[in-house]
């Protein structure tokens, strides 16, 4: 996984931290106004398969198509990896997905939906001004000590291992960015990294 716009995909998931370079992964801020299941053609033993539907009221688009999004479809369950929104328009999620080739957006357990006021300082901002400085980075993730990144441009994601979540301290609070010699370190701040880290100065 990239270090470009970082997410996580959740504990029902081979968790690890994804970037999110291709355009066919939106990235939204936005309330949930409404939902209805809606048929979404048939399986190939010609049954109908259903999704839902979540009427979406786009407030901010951090990556994705020129139009705006009004819709994303989910399975109907969990267990179908489908996803769970309060709809009554109060609270704002961040929400990342993949766009069809129809140009509707598509969510699943395994893409990061969190509500907005729960996000950290860090994580906003890094929004629009930190994770694409991490385009050319490799997040590897670390599942069992010892581990160890395999080339400079990696950054060791140990959230999982140290405190058995996906949404720990380095997911909360840090990105991964290119530093001058083309290696990736983390860097923890909500402040523009100084020069001096840059250039090579340890994180």
């Amino acid at each position: 996984a990239e270090g470009c716009l970082l997410t996580y995909i959740s504990e029902s998931c081979p968790g690890f931290l994804v970037g999110f370079k291709s355009e066919r992964r939106p990235v939204i801020r936005a309330k949930v106004v409404g939902m209805q299941e809606v048929d979404s053609g048939n399986d190939v033993y010609g049954n109908p398969i259903k999704r839902l539907r979540f009427d979406v009221k786009q407030m901010k688009m951090f990556k994705g198509p020129t139009q705006d999004i009004d819709a994303i479809y989910t399975a109907p369950s969990s267990a179908m990896c489908g996803v769970t929104l309060d709809t009554d328009g109060k609270k704002e999620y961040l929400i990342t997905g993949k766009l069809e080739v129809d140009g509707t957006m598509h969510v699943t357990l395994c893409d990061f939906m969190e509500q907005w006021e729960t996000l950290t300082a860090m994580q906003r901002k890094s929004l629009t001004e930190r994770y694409e400085t991490g385009c050319d980075c490799r997040i590897t993730r670390c599942t069992s000590i010892p581990c160890m990144i395999s080339s400079p441009a990696e950054c060791l994601w140990t959230d999982w291992v140290i405190e058995k979540t996906v949404n720990g301290e380095q997911a909360k609070h840090y990105a991964c960015i290119k530093r001058s010699d083309d290696s990736c370190a983390w860097y923890r701040g909500s402040a523009p990294p100084r020069k001096d880290f840059l250039d090579i100065e340890d994180p």
